[in-house]
């Protein structure tokens, strides 16, 4: 996960909080608001987990949202392990700057935001376009979401292999 930032039409400046699945390559969200702290970065796993389940791990930069005593007591009480890169270092969390660079160039560059609900629903429309239409070379040429189903269907086939097993 990371942050960026941008602006709307009047010079406010609003952050969005990246979370991408470095295995599906799914963007699970992209927050939009004006001031994302640690406990919103905690809301936002919290309804991340209760619809995709638990990750063992959190890879992330040393920004003070996510190192942020809310966010590191979420991790610990959930049994997930936060993973920082080294400062100064964003190469080690290539998949979400590759991401970064796709939103910023396909998305927020190419938008004049009149409002931060404006900035919410083009940034949601792009989200669900990334994940739902745009194949991934990485993936085989399908998209996050087929990718997924495909993983999500094998691994409810492994189970029932298990159970009968």
């Amino acid at each position: 996960m990371d942050f960026m930032s941008d602006s709307i039409a009047g010079g406010r400046r609003f952050r969005t909080l990246n979370i991408i699945d470095e295995y599906t390559r799914e963007c699970l969200a992209l927050e939009v608001d004006l001031n994302i702290g640690g406990l919103a970065v905690t809301r936002t796993l919290e309804r991340l987990i209760n619809r995709r389940g638990k990750p063992e791990r959190i890879l992330c930069d040393n920004g003070p949202e996510f190192t942020s005593r809310a966010l590191d007591q979420w991790c610990y009480l959930n049994d997930i392990k936060l993973c920082f890169i080294t400062p100064g270092k964003p190469i080690e969390n290539c998949f979400i700057e590759s991401f970064n660079g796709r939103f910023r160039d396909e998305c927020l560059n190419l938008n004049w935001f009149m409002s931060l609900r404006e900035a919410r629903k083009t940034v949601e429309r792009w989200r669900l376009e990334y994940n739902e239409i745009r194949p991934h070379s990485a993936l085989d040429d399908m998209t996050p979401i087929e990718f997924y189903q495909l993983y999500d269907e094998g691994e409810e086939k492994a189970e029932l292999l298990r159970a009968s097993g």
